[in-house]
């Protein structure tokens, strides 16, 4: 994905002078190509669109950035990383529901299951108070209050890259505790 050696340094070249004209002519240049990179990843043009449309927010935002030289490497580079983040994210999505979802197995309703259910809750409640504060805050606002991970990064003043991190601690703690807890009801 590379344009004329020279264009895309002289385009953020102009970029960097807040030229709009330069921003438009790389995304008029650029914007099939990325979609084009991310549908083909993704197999779905909403998605796909989203993370094109997030890259060129990002250029725009990083214009005054002396290392970004190649507007398209750049752009090829920030693309394909956005769509290893969303299977990233996806992935943390199908880790919270094995957490959250395992159904608990009842065949007849009994008196002793609705309290057993209630314990279970409890306990997991409690696990999750077990968690490292920060590690508990981050995963209480996505899992609690839905906060989706830029977010909780803005709100608590740190990378969406921790967040992650976090998430994915706090997942892996709790299913190893709720392999325990299911161990002794069932």
């Amino acid at each position: 994905m590379t344009g004329q050696p020279n264009t895309d340094t002289l385009w953020m070249e102009r970029l960097r002078e807040d030229d709009e004209t330069a921003f438009a002519e790389i995304y008029g240049t650029y914007r099939e190509k990325l979609l084009a990179v991310a549908f083909n990843r993704l197999s779905d043009i909403q998605a796909a669109e989203d993370i094109v449309q997030d890259v060129f927010v990002s250029l725009w935002n990083q214009r005054h950035n002396h290392q970004i030289s190649n507007a398209g490497a750049y752009l090829a580079t920030a693309v394909k990383y956005k769509v290893l983040d969303r299977f990233r994210r996806e992935q943390l999505l199908r880790q919270y529901q094995e957490v959250y979802q395992t159904t608990i197995p009842v065949s007849v309703p009994e008196p002793d299951t609705a309290l057993q259910q209630k314990h279970i809750l409890q306990l997991l409640q409690q696990e999750v108070n077990k968690l490292p504060e920060k590690c508990q805050l981050i995963f209480r606002y996505s899992r609690e209050q839905g906060m989706p991970v830029k977010e909780i990064a803005q709100v608590l003043n740190i990378s969406s890259k921790t967040v992650e991190n976090q998430l994915t601690k706090a997942l892996r703690q709790l299913k190893g505790s709720i392999r325990h807890i299911f161990s002794i009801f069932f």
